[in-house]
This record gives C-alpha cells, sequence and structure tokens, in this order.
C-alpha cells in the first residue's frame, strides 16, 4: 500500500467499506425529505470519504439516489456506470481539472456504478441526495439479469462484481 494512502486511513479513521475499499460518513444532514419514488424520509444529503488503493476497486453497486464523486487527492479514478439495465456502460475519468477531465461526476439514481484507482490509491468524497440508507443499496453480483446483461455489455469489467 503506497504510505500515503496508509496515512490517510489512519488520519480520517477509514474503515473497510462492503463495497471494497476504505470510507467514513463524515455528513449526514439532519433535514429530512421525502423521496417521491416510495421510500420513506432520508436524510436530505450525505456525505462519506472513500479511499481506494491499486488493485482494489469499488465493486458494481447501485444507490437508490443521485450520488456526486469528487476527486480530492491522488488518482486519476476510472468510474464506470451503467444503465440500470445494463445495456451501456460510459467509463469517466476523474482526475484534477483540465480541458479534457473533471474532478467530478454525477452518477444518476439506480445505475450501476464501479470505480477503480488508476493510480497508486485516490480519496475521493461522494454525496449522495436524499441521503444513503443500506437499504437503497444493491451489489449488481446479486442481480442474475444484471451480471448476465453484464457478461455481455462489457465483459472485460465482470471482475468488477
Amino acid at each position: 500500500m503506497h504510505p500515503r494512502a496508509a496515512e490517510l486511513i489512519g488520519t480520517l479513521a477509514l474503515a473497510p467499506h462492503r463495497e471494497g475499499g476504505f470510507f467514513r460518513e463524515v455528513f449526514r444532514s439532519t433535514e429530512r425529505v421525502q423521496p417521491t419514488d416510495g421510500r420513506t424520509s432520508r436524510s436530505a444529503l450525505t456525505t462519506i470519504l472513500f479511499l481506494l488503493v491499486e488493485g482494489q476497486a469499488s465493486r458494481w453497486h447501485a444507490v437508490a439516489s443521485d450520488e456526486i464523486w469528487h476527486l480530492y487527492e491522488g488518482g486519476p479514478l476510472e468510474l464506470l456506470v451503467a444503465s440500470p439495465d445494463v445495456a451501456r456502460v460510459e467509463r469517466t475519468l476523474l482526475s484534477p481539472a483540465s480541458h479534457t477531465a473533471l474532478p467530478t461526476y454525477t452518477v444518476v439514481a439506480r445505475s450501476w456504478q464501479a470505480a477503480r484507482p488508476l493510480g497508486p490509491y485516490v480519496l475521493a468524497g461522494c454525496s449522495v441526495g436524499p441521503g444513503f440508507e443500506f437499504a437503497d443499496f444493491r451489489m449488481l453480483a446479486d442481480d442474475a439479469r444484471a451480471v448476465s446483461a453484464l457478461r455481455v455489455t462489457a465483459p472485460d469489467l465482470v471482475p468488477l462484481l
């Protein structure tokens, strides 16, 4: 593990995340909102710090709310986003701001997503609104239809299950 990544895990008190990498929730709004899709009320916004080291990945998953990724340090980060039916996969590179890249990207609610560092490590932030709840979280590996579709649409990305 890159020494800076190890330092960040300790300094920021990051813990292992079930989708891969390390995280810590740093904000959960006390304001409540009512999603229009039948879910119960949620915090208006939640934010986590999320760190991946070389060889790790944020495995394919979906969240029922919009999620904004922000690159803070390290990288670049390859963000992979698939439509809910996995008919399309978009590959986006988060890196320091330039004419060809941005340090932020929004994943639309219910899209499948995965991410991996293309360098020794990456420290990102993920903000979710309405706020994240594990009840709104699904792993693609648990959806046989989505797994089959990924094998056709992007077979090279199946290892990120």
